[in-house]
């Protein structure tokens, strides 16, 4: 089976775009953000609110642009991918945070149905468990985007999302930062995903992505739930494949369809039955569970993994193997060693 690879940017995978001829005509920021401006008002976003995201905007930042062209500059294997990120240090790190807020993380999967080592894994690959979030002014980043004509639809759509955040007063413009994309926080929502999925489960009235742990912990949990993220359902398994076995599910399985390239590289979903007389088995050699359920299998050049649907919840994070591989072995990881909230319990005097 031809071996699957994954770009290493953590930014939704993006393939890269063949050289244009020639980019068409843009025009003036300043006459464009003054377009902007206008529609903005139409759709209810107070004047004020808008004076003050536009107050200084002259100009559309450079940075922005060029790490858009060159997003897939750093190409690795699946498997080294998954090795740099899954690191011992990281891993103890999502350890020392599950003991840290074992009852609020305990609560929020008791809401949502996500457990709390996913929540916890998102939170990791996302910003290093909140360490690094962004430092780039959101409403800035989306409106040089939006301006530029290679997706100018899609972020002008996200930069009036970022400006409804500011007009409904969830956050305030100087902590509004994230990612040169406009994700933003220690989730790395974009602002359409903000308005759908982040909550305020501290209750202090603001959707605090950026601080506040209960809002960052309840909002990945409501993000994959909204996907379809199902309770009593693992993300996935690790299985082995011989070479045989790998021809004959070139030959014999297809694969999905999708508007994700990662989707579209997974096979259709088979039974544990199809999988098994086709030569899959668990890493230990043995044949898979019957109970398994129906999976779809990725496949990198010496690492292979049966997945179920909420591992198409991770991929709606980011459409990139890579991303959705190292959330799941962190989720595993971090499941490996008991809740420590009880032995830190136990050292308290």
């Amino acid at each position: 089976m031809r071996a699957i690879w994954i770009s290493a940017a953590i930014a939704v995978a993006v393939a890269a775009a063949a050289p244009a001829a020639q980019e068409p005509p843009r025009p003036a920021f300043s006459d464009w953000l003054n377009g902007v401006r206008s529609e903005a008002i139409s759709r209810g976003i107070r004047p004020e609110v808008l004076d003050q995201a536009f107050s200084g905007v002259e100009e559309p930042l450079p940075i922005v642009i060029e790490r858009d062209r060159s997003q897939a500059e750093l190409v690795l294997p699946l498997e080294e991918y998954v090795n740099r990120r899954l690191t011992p240090a990281v891993i103890k790190a999502g350890r020392s945070q599950m003991a840290a807020h074992h009852a609020l993380l305990a609560r929020v999967s008791e809401q949502y149905g996500v457990p709390s080592r996913m929540v916890v894994a998102v939170w990791g690959i996302e910003s290093n468990f909140g360490r690094f979030s962004g430092v780039r002014p959101t409403i800035l980043a989306l409106a040089t985007l939006a301006w530029d004509p290679r997706r100018s639809n899609l972020f002008r759509s996200e930069l009036f999302d970022g400006l409804e955040i500011l007009n409904r007063g969830y956050i305030d413009l100087d902590h509004m930062r994230g990612s040169w994309a406009g994700a933003m926080g220690q989730v790395q929502f974009m602002p359409s995903s903000y308005l759908k999925f982040a909550e305020d489960f501290d209750g202090d009235g603001k959707r605090d992505i950026w601080s506040s742990r209960a809002d960052i912990f309840a909002s990945i949990a409501n993000y994959l739930r909204g996907h379809g993220w199902k309770s009593d359902t693992e993300w996935g398994r690790e299985v082995r494949l011989s070479a045989e076995a790998k021809e004959k599910i070139a030959a014999e399985v297809g694969h999905r369809t999708g508007s994700c390239q990662a989707t579209r590289e997974l096979t259709v979903p088979q039974s544990a039955e199809a999988w098994n007389n086709l030569g899959v088995r668990t890493t230990g050699g043995a044949p898979l569970p019957e109970n398994l359920g129906e999976t779809s299998l990725v496949s990198g050049a010496s690492r292979s993994f049966l997945v179920s649907g909420n591992y198409d919840a991770l991929l709606e994070y980011n459409c990139a193997h890579a991303y959705a591989i190292s959330v799941g072995l962190l989720a595993d990881k971090l499941n490996a060693t008991k809740p420590a909230a009880s032995r830190t319990h136990k050292r308290k005097p």
